[in-house]
């Protein structure tokens, strides 16, 4: 079986139908769209990586169900090696692109947590969910195809419940369960790589109960299936991306983040892997949660690395020698690897589900999450005051500026602070800019989850009386310590 390249990637794209908008128009081809275009190239330069000799390794792997040699984003994840390769790929990408590309991430996070819930649903009721998921899969490695992953809800009023909502689609529910499968309606937010995906996840958004029991649901969906809308948020950077100048004023890569619209979607039952099982959902969050927190150390990390590199030619650019500023670099580089190294550490203290799926370490996957909400921030703000004033405020020309016969000329002497040219200085200001205001900013603070669960989640995965139990015993002491009980 042949690895999918590029072309094949952008053909298949190509034949999907249009259902994603922005601004209020139709996208006709995301693979050219200045909108979507970007995005997409993002996802290129991973099936350029697996058919690259010197990036294959990080890139593909063995089918453990035939085999072949397959993407690694299609792949089962079933010993620490995997996790690891997983947070590998996902640094390599980002040095490679300088964001996200979600399509070959949380889709891929989602089959493995699935599989393992799959079979305890499956013990439990007698249903086929995971044989259902296994042909799924075999065929997604055939294939070689990028699956984006929909987990958050539009939510709605975020006191209240599900069922509780005035609006009952606010959360994705099932509508009507059929024979041959079930309609869904509702919308998920900010979904990361929609445009560039081909298929789609769809995944309880939280922790249900049992009047909550129609939006315990888990399906796969291609991503152009009929009644499903698509609307691409907004971003600081669109006018310089729709203008389209052919400039180097935004990268050539990026990401877009997708609000899904369900309008009563049919999907045949052997792509729905849970229906209306809520006791799962709490198996559910607990694995995916606990992967996705440890392996996006990998992607603040990758992102940490090119601000390094962008702070770097800035500095130079600015006709400044780096030398100043190597304390703000190396606490940079310390940042990255404090993430990366706990994402790292969950993966390789992580435990073997009877499934044969592996699962981080929750309590130091957590830890990793809650730095991932300050650590890459501060290297973004030390880019900023390497970048100087032009990063921070943005006071930079367009590219039209710049080619205007009229003042062009000037405003490239103007721009030009040493040996660098204008043209280049720019480029690399934008960058910078671009890594810490604009659409190059990953999910540092709720991507894949608030720090405060994150935060929730380790209170409960303490054990703080097994630690005062230690150090009792090492004291000697045999009185009690009782909590002591609220005074009325």
């Amino acid at each position: 079986m042949a690895l999918k390249t590029r072309k094949d990637y952008l053909d298949s794209l190509r034949k999907m139908r249009p259902n994603i908008y922005k601004f209020g128009e139709l996208i006709q081809d995301v693979t050219t769209h200045p909108a979507t275009k970007r995005t997409v190239e993002s996802h290129c330069l991973s099936f350029d990586a697996s058919n690259d000799p010197d990036l294959a390794s990080e890139y593909t792997t063995s089918s453990v169900f035939t085999g072949n040699t397959i993407h690694r984003w299609n792949s089962m994840m079933q010993k620490p090696e995997d996790l690891v390769g997983n947070m590998m790929l996902k640094r390599q990408n980002y040095r490679r692109t300088g964001t996200c590309s979600g399509a070959v991430c949380v889709g891929w996070n989602a089959q493995n947590v699935l599989w393992a819930v799959a079979q305890e649903i499956d013990a439990k009721y007698g249903t086929e969910y995971q044989s259902r998921l296994k042909n799924w899969i075999v065929k997604s490695e055939e294939t070689g195809i990028t699956v984006a992953g929909a987990l958050t809800d539009a939510k709605g009023d975020r006191s209240l419940k599900p069922s509780q909502q005035s609006n009952p689609d606010a959360n994705l529910r099932i509508v009507t369960i059929r024979e041959d499968g079930i309609v869904i309606r509702g919308a998920k937010f900010m979904i990361c790589g929609t445009a560039a995906s081909q298929e789609i996840f769809l995944l309880p958004g939280g922790i249900y109960s049992e009047e909550d029991k129609d939006y315990a649901l888990a399906c796969v969906v291609p991503r152009d299936i009929e009644n499903l809308t698509i609307i691409e948020a907004t971003h600081p950077s669109d006018l310089r991306d729709l203008e389209d100048t052919g400039s180097s004023e935004v990268p050539n890569t990026g990401i877009t983040q997708g609000m899904l619209l369900f309008n009563d979607v049919f999907v045949p039952k052997e792509r729905v892997f849970m229906c209306g099982e809520y006791e799962f959902t709490k198996s559910f969050i607990q694995y995916f949660t606990a992967n996705y927190r440890a392996c996006i150390g990998a992607c603040v990390a990758g992102q940490g690395d090119v601000m390094i590199g962008a702070s770097t030619l800035m500095a130079r650019a600015n006709g400044l020698s780096i030398k100043p500023f190597t304390d703000k670099l190396v606490n940079m580089s310390i940042n990255n690897q404090i993430n990366f190294g706990l994402g790292v550490g969950a993966c390789t203290l992580g435990k073997l589900h009877p499934s044969g799926s592996f699962f981080a370490d929750p309590l130091t996957a957590h830890t990793n999450k809650v730095l991932v909400a300050t650590l890459p921030y501060e290297n973004k703000r030390l880019t900023q005051e390497i970048g100087g004033g032009m990063v921070e405020t943005g006071c930079m020309p367009s590219a039209k500026d710049l080619a205007n016969a009229e003042y062009g000329d000037l405003l490239r002497q103007y721009y030009q602070a040493g040996s660098v040219s204008a043209e280049s200085r720019l480029k690399a200001a934008r960058l910078s800019e671009w890594l810490t205001i604009g659409g190059g900013v990953p999910g540092c603070m709720h991507g894949g989850g608030s720090p405060d669960g994150a935060k929730l989640t380790i209170r409960f995965a303490t054990p703080f009386e097994e630690y005062a139990n230690y150090a009792r015993n090492i004291m000697g002491i045999v009185e009690e310590f009782p909590e002591p009980q609220k005074k009325k």
